[in-house]
């Protein structure tokens, strides 16, 4: 009777971990812009997956299956949301993105200020360049000189 509960608990998790997977289908087809994209690829993917994990280890009954999954879990968790990151950073840049759907916009002025300083760093070292050395000036090395030193 026991065995029969687990096996229905890990069915129920493979079958709401597929309907993650479906809704996270269809977010990325409907969805507007990237960012909206990316929502839904992401959240429904973590706990898609950790019903996922919960149903092996549901399944198997074994302690060094889940000792196996366990990391599986952890580093899926900790690479996904910095992954997710970096490509929303991306569409930002790119213009990839509705903005009148953004409620508050953080990355805006980060931005904004991380161009003008690279903008004033450029400028910077545009000014800083160091003076040709006086042999240099006119064209000729020590080496090529006329005189034939």
């Amino acid at each position: 009777m026991f065995d029969a509960l687990l096996d229905l608990a890990a069915a129920v998790c493979v079958f709401l971990a597929a309907v993650l997977s479906v809704a996270a289908g269809v977010g990325l087809i409907r969805f507007p812009d990237a960012l909206s994209r990316l929502h839904a690829a992401t959240k429904p993917q973590i706990f898609g997956l950790l019903l996922t994990i919960t149903a092996i280890a549901l399944e198997q009954r074994s302690v060094a299956t889940l000792l196996a999954l366990v990391p599986v879990f952890v580093f899926q968790s900790l690479t996904a949301p910095v992954a997710a990151h970096m490509v929303g950073r991306a569409a930002y840049r790119t213009g990839q993105l509705s903005t009148e759907w953004l409620v508050v916009d953080e990355l805006g002025p980060a931005i904004a200020r991380s161009e003008q300083s690279c903008g004033r760093d450029a400028e910077l070292g545009s000014e800083h360049q160091s003076e040709p050395l006086p042999d240099e000036r006119d064209g000729h090395s020590e080496a090529t000189d006329d005189t034939g030193r």
